[in-house]
């Protein structure tokens, strides 16, 4: 018989199981947070609880652990790059940042990515398949351990299209916010996505309290289906529709990514286009300067391009950022450390 990932279950699975197999129901919340809070990684670690049942939890069980293969470290800011090989031998990337409102780890949620968006390196060796909740849950769970340091904020901006991977993603967000576990509030949570409309939906209905960001990166149909294959089924007018709902639904403000490329989106027309898309909507957009990658024709915005973008929507009443560059002396890009490992195997 194959064992299970008990790392998988939720509280409400795991009540299930343990009384499934004629034991009691409270030994559940013992057993999750010895897993998802203390991190045990053998259930010998489990001090109070019978050795009997430890030995039914070893025969039929096991919990799930992820091994980092690579760190890299930021000398200018702290930022850690970890490449984490999942049990299939898979690996996929997480990224350590110091903010100071707490560290923050931004995750992946698939092994290679299907959307193709032509500035992200995640997509070059195509799709393989989704994680697990516990894969991804587990991401924070090493780099915990590898760092000493708890993780306060969690942005789902790794490697992958968050919801495409639906199920999983939004069983892993009630994983990592359960109290017994990690306990990270939800609204310390950030789903990003490149705009898959159905699901913008039917996230709105979880009514999860976690932050939206949407990958927007243009302010016409035509110059974004440039960037983002996703635009060809998706218009950006569908999406910003979704956009409301998801705001009337849970009263959180959406964030708005918007990677300046130099002479495709920086100039003065695309941010009045932009202000006036987003007029009167609980939104707040984060200018990111784009990632030069290898073999990329994107170049990154000039300094003075992007103050004058931000500056623009801020005095049209837009509430507008730059994203603080970290990591820009590792392969801190999405993608980039495992497409060198998968090069490097090849």
């Amino acid at each position: 018989m194959e064992k299970i990932n008990i790392s998988e279950l939720s509280l409400e699975e795991l009540s299930e199981y343990i009384q499934s197999i004629g034991e009691k129901k409270f030994h559940a919340k013992q057993i999750f947070k010895w897993i998802h809070r203390v991190h045990v990684e053998s259930f010998d670690e489990m001090t109070d609880i019978s050795k009997s049942l430890r030995e039914k939890l070893q025969e039929n069980t096991y919990i799930l652990k992820l091994e980092i293969l690579e760190v890299q470290k930021s000398v200018k800011d702290g930022t850690h790059k970890f490449l984490i090989k999942l049990p299939d031998n898979n690996a996929i990337e997480s990224v350590f940042m110091v903010y100071n409102y707490g560290n923050t780890l931004c995750v992946s949620t698939q092994v290679g990515c299907k959307m193709g968006c032509k500035f992200c390196a995640s997509t070059k060796n195509g799709w393989t398949r989704n994680l697990q909740a516990s894969e991804i849950e587990g991401q924070i769970i090493a780099v915990e351990k590898y760092m000493n340091q708890k993780i306060s904020n969690v942005v789902y901006m790794g490697i992958g299209e968050p919801l495409d991977n639906y199920d999983n993603v939004v069983k892993s967000v009630k994983l990592i916010n359960c109290p017994e576990g990690l306990g990270i509030g939800a609204r310390h949570i950030s789903l990003s996505t490149s705009g898959l409309v159905p699901n913008i939906y039917k996230l709105a209905d979880e009514m999860l309290q976690a932050t939206l960001s949407i990958s927007l990166h243009a302010t016409t149909d035509e110059k974004r289906k440039e960037i983002m294959p996703v635009a060809n089924r998706y218009s950006i007018k569908e999406l910003l529709d979704a956009c409301r709902y998801y705001i009337s639904k849970t009263g959180r403000r959406i964030s708005f990514e918007f990677a300046l490329i130099s002479d495709v989106n920086d100039d003065e027309k695309t941010a009045k286009e932009l202000a006036k898309l987003l007029r009167g909507m609980l939104a707040h957009v984060n200018l990111i300067p784009v990632n030069e990658l290898k073999d990329g024709v994107f170049k990154k915005s000039k300094e003075q391009n992007i103050e004058r973008f931000m500056n623009i929507l801020n005095t049209s009443g837009v509430i507008t950022t730059v994203r603080r560059e970290l990591g820009s002396d590792i392969d801190a890009a999405c993608g980039q450390l495992r497409q060198k490992h998968i090069e490097g195997n090849k």
